[in-house]
């Protein structure tokens, strides 16, 4: 997929299940640039298996063969709450235990789920992204955890780990991050809700929630500058990617890859390609 004036722009595909993967791959996903870990995780009295989250992986990987597949780490906490996670009642909790706080709070779930991803084959296909960043040290933490077990695994091609860009915090630092994390892939949905300090939940406010609002765009925008003044990549993964008006705002900001719901990849090329 290039533009009409022959920028490359990777078309990915947003994921939750193989049958979704299949999907995409008949709408000519260039792979995933979002696996959703936590439809493993969510509506169950205990955490997945590791054997269990590997056969999804797996399964997933098989469905775009040759092609990237990026599974973010477990996203509970906030508006996902897991019965078996032990999270005390927080009076602001998008502000509280969530995304990657809550796999470094819970060192074996983490651990469990990294080694799920590194056994999927072929080694390397499977890329992991970290949610919820809002700063370098998490990323530094997560990265021991995959190198140890990389090591311990015995697996010897390196895996890439990137960051989702969600917070008003990453979006600013976005060039410290890209020292740390390979790729950076920006959550519109979150990045919104923080940028505007408006709770996407709360029908009170939801309607001012816009992915579109100036400040947000300059978020983005910044992101992709920082990021790719240091030659790492940027990504959207966020509802926006899936939103015909924004895809050419979205490549004119520096977007280099869009991630979409499955159904909307070969639309989306064809928007890329007029742009």
């Amino acid at each position: 997929c290039r533009t009409a004036d022959g920028v490359r722009i990777e078309l990915f595909a947003n994921l939750g299940t193989v049958a979704d993967a299949q999907a995409a791959a008949v709408q000519g996903a260039e792979g995933s640039g979002l696996v959703r870990s936590e439809f493993l995780f969510l509506d169950r009295d205990d955490a997945p298996s590791e054997d269990e989250q590997h056969a999804a992986y797996q399964g997933i990987a098989d469905a775009l063969p040759g092609k990237p597949i990026i599974v973010r780490l477990l996203d509970v906490g906030g508006d996902k709450p897991a019965a078996y996670i032990p999270i005390d009642a927080e009076e602001n909790p998008a502000l509280g235990l969530r995304g990657i706080r809550v796999g470094l709070a819970y060192r074996d779930l983490l651990e469990t789920q990294v080694r799920a991803i590194l056994r999927t084959q072929p080694a390397g296909q499977c890329r992991i992204m970290l949610p919820m960043v809002a700063s370098v040290a998490e990323v530094h933490a997560v990265r021991e955890v995959v190198e140890h077990l990389r090591s311990e695994m015995g697996i010897t091609t390196p895996v890439e780990v990137g960051v989702m860009v969600e917070t008003p915090a990453a979006a600013i630092t976005a060039d410290l991050l890209a020292d740390a994390a390979d790729f950076l892939s920006i959550g519109t949905n979150d990045l919104t809700q923080y940028v505007l300090a408006m709770d996407r939940g709360n029908p009170a406010v939801a309607a001012g929630v816009d992915a579109m609002h100036p400040a947000v765009l300059r978020m983005i925008a910044e992101t992709c500058r920082r990021a790719t003044a240091k030659g790492r990549w940027v990504g959207v993964c966020g509802g926006l990617a899936s939103d015909p008006a924004a895809i050419p705002i979205l490549v004119g900001l520096g977007a280099t890859e869009l991630s979409t719901v499955p159904g909307f990849v070969a639309e989306a090329k064809a928007i890329v390609r007029g742009v």
